[in-house]
């Protein structure tokens, strides 16, 4: 396993100190990651779509669409020219809370690719006009959002299938991803690679994520297949991509975004391209419109770090549910959502987590910890008050 240590950087510009501060996972390279933590989810029929569409945040129609000239395809063997890009979505309750995350991937279309013999054009895609849709989802709450997605189908023509079994989740993450091409296969052919391109069922590629450019790339392939591109030595385990995540403020699953309490909005979703407002309705689509509408969104989702009184990183004594304080008047910020060594995140008062004369506490049994609130680089800058100083920047 590999062992990444903390560095920090401050620079100061137009007098206003910002805190770069990266863990180890910066200077890796290129990561893959298996996520045990997810599993897979087959959508099918004529109803696919429409079915979705009234479910999820985000717009689901473009599945129903012949791919366009956009493509978010890796290069590799034998790629066909086209291809949808996945898509984040959410569904919701009746009330605008989470529920559960999707990450949807439609098949390459018959028509897309070549005949099995790899000579020809591909069969005509159906005449039912069937669409086929996978979802990576969370696997501990699988069993409970499959019973949830069946009550909605009612007369739906949608089939929805467990494919755990067959299927798998992967992660490509760390610096020099771009550089695709250097990462060989010696003098074999990826099966994945060339079957995305001919007419067999193990048409798998990666996709950059459809959430952040920085959070690399994510695809489901079989799991009786390495996925391209996946070097043996550059496999991690799935602890780092939850750090990769924890710096830079993203949050996935039922597990890391409260079931039935958590607002969406609140969680980055609208960041993370998982809403759609052009859309139309859709399970709890009330309470998002009016709460983005009104323009203020006071408590976001905010990577943190834990240090003592000498600067020094704190590791394995915060755990989720750990209220983040005032350290003068005590006046709670924010709670800690999830966290790993001295990283973690949490939904915070964004004014009170980056006022620049407010020091940030959390208890851990008789020791007081303190924490740093980080914003990260990727936020739009109407998200942050700019007249704040002293703010932290990952």
């Amino acid at each position: 396993m590999l062992r990444f240590s903390l560095r920090r950087q401050i620079s100061n510009s137009n007098g206003i100190y910002r805190r770069n501060i990266h863990s180890g996972l910066e200077d890796a390279g290129p990561m893959a990651s298996k996520l045990k933590s997810r599993s897979v989810v087959r959508f099918s029929g004529p109803d696919t779509v429409k079915f979705l569409q009234g479910l999820l945040t985000n717009d689901v129609r473009r599945f129903g669409e012949s791919a366009g000239e956009k493509s978010s395809t890796v290069p590799t063997p034998n790629m066909p020219s086209v291809s949808t890009p996945p898509m984040y979505a959410a569904l919701l309750t009746p009330q605008g809370r989470f529920l559960y995350d999707f990450f949807l991937y439609s098949p390459t279309r018959p028509d897309e690719k070549l005949d099995r013999t790899g000579s020809g054009p591909g069969s005509d895609p159906g005449r039912d006009g069937s669409v086929e849709l996978f979802a990576d989802v969370d696997v501990s709450v699988l069993d409970e959002l499959l019973e949830t997605l069946k009550k909605y189908r009612l007369r739906s023509k949608v089939d929805i299938e467990n494919v755990a079994e067959e299927f798998s989740c992967w992660q490509r993450y760390g610096r020099n991803l771009s550089g695709s091409s250097s990462v060989g296969w010696g003098g074999g052919v990826d099966r994945a690679g060339e079957s995305t391109a001919s007419g067999n069922k193990y048409g798998w590629q990666w996709y950059e994520d459809p959430r952040l450019d920085c959070l690399g790339y994510r695809s489901i392939f079989p799991s009786d297949a390495t996925p391209p591109l996946v070097e043996a030595d550059k496999e991690t385990d799935e602890s780092n991509y939850l750090l990769w995540r924890l710096e830079h403020g993203v949050a996935e699953g039922s597990s890391e975004i409260p079931k039935g309490e958590a607002i969406p909005l609140e969680y980055n979703f609208v960041g993370l391209n998982a809403i759609s407002f052009d859309k139309g309705c859709y399970v709890g689509q009330e309470l998002i419109a009016r709460t983005h509408h009104r323009g203020v969104i006071r408590k976001r989702l905010v990577p943190l770090r834990f240090i003592d009184s000498n600067g020094k990183e704190v590791n394995q004594k915060i755990a989720s549910g750990a209220e983040v304080v005032e350290s003068g008047s005590g006046k709670k910020v924010g709670t800690v959502s999830t966290a790993l060594g001295s990283r973690g995140m949490g939904v915070m008062r964004v004014e009170e987590a980056f006022r620049a004369s407010g020091e940030l506490s959390v208890s851990s049994g008789s020791e007081e910890v303190k924490v740093e609130a980080i914003r990260p680089t990727w936020w739009p800058a109407e998200w942050f008050q700019q007249n704040q100083s002293g703010v932290a920047s990952a």
